[in-house]
């Protein structure tokens, strides 16, 4: 990796791609800490010197009045400064954005659920979301790499809606292959629809280690978001699936270099800062991560904080 510019202030290719690009999920495994802990453990990171990556504070609908017993004396006083939440759908979604209106109607000068993330299987479920959604929602929906997949993409692209992808979880058989985060990225990308990721990326360059925190873990192979968004941004510019696959699996740190620019990976194979901005407006906007401090900690390792 190339860190020939002192850490005091990050290169802008890096700001371009990262900027906004952890939605924290600390109330998941593997972390799964308490309310009160996250909730803390949030409003610390919004002031840090790297509150410019964190995205929204994800939680269930389900706990949202659980939140804001333990955030009422950390929330903004104003609108402008508000917290931003992702929350996720529970089984009934008439009743999820019941909760969610009322949520905001009684909360939105302080914090306002904007993003909602649902599992769809059907088009018909997508539909049926997307009719009820409340104003100002803007919802993704976590669909199957499976043989719907093409199907689903080309309706939320119809909706005009955004998708989401699970990249990992707990065990190695919860770990898509790279075959198949490439299918769908480049099914999102021909249909133009922008997406998040969830799980399994803490790290920010593919690697084997433990999958929890536990002292005896199962260990598998992670993808790393480096990885992972460089990729999508080659993918918006027809690379050959082949090379995509390369990338994704690429384990070397050094063969990555950023400038003030963009971004090369290998020698010939560039993404400028316009590029960067574009993947994450239209393709990969955001990914959850349970832990905000590992990806920051790895990020500082390869010189790039």
């Amino acid at each position: 990796m190339n860190a020939s510019q002192a850490a005091t202030r990050p290169m802008e290719s890096v700001r371009v791609l990262l900027s906004e690009i952890i939605d924290y999920a600390g109330l998941f495994p593997p972390s799964q800490v308490s309310m009160p802990e996250a909730v803390i453990n949030y409003a610390t990171y919004r002031s840090s010197n790297y509150g410019w990556m964190l995205g929204r504070f994800v939680l269930p609908t389900a706990r949202l009045d659980e939140f804001l017993e333990a955030a009422s004396d950390l929330l903004p006083r104003d609108a402008q400064s508000r917290w931003q939440l992702a929350a996720t759908a529970g089984e009934d979604i008439n009743e999820t954005v019941k909760i969610i209106r009322e949520f905001n109607r009684a909360n939105a000068e302080r914090v306002v659920v904007d993003v909602l993330e649902v599992r769809a299987n059907t088009a018909s479920k997508i539909d049926n979301t997307v009719t009820i959604l409340p104003e100002g929602v803007t919802a993704y929906f976590e669909i199957s790499t499976g043989e719907a997949l093409a199907d689903l993409v080309t309706t939320l692209a119809i909706k005009g809606q955004r998708a989401k992808l699970r990249t990992g979880g707990v065990t190695p058989d919860a770990f898509p292959t790279s075959k198949q985060i490439i299918r769908f990225v480049r099914t999102c990308m021909a249909a133009n629809v922008p997406f998040k990721a969830t799980a399994g990326l803490h790290h920010p360059i593919r690697c084997f280690k433990p999958l929890t925190y536990a002292a005896d873990a199962p260990q598998g192979t992670m993808h790393g978001f480096l990885n992972t968004l460089i990729m999508t941004g080659f993918a918006r510019e027809s690379y050959r699936v082949s090379l995509l696959e390369e990338l994704m699996e690429e384990e070397f740190e050094e063969v990555f270099s950023f400038s003030e620019l963009g971004v090369q990976w290998r020698d010939g194979h560039n993404l400028s800062n316009a590029q960067l901005s574009w993947l994450r407006q239209k393709g990969m906007q955001s990914f959850g991560s349970c832990s905000f401090d590992e990806p920051i900690a790895d990020l500082r390792e390869l010189g790039l904080l």
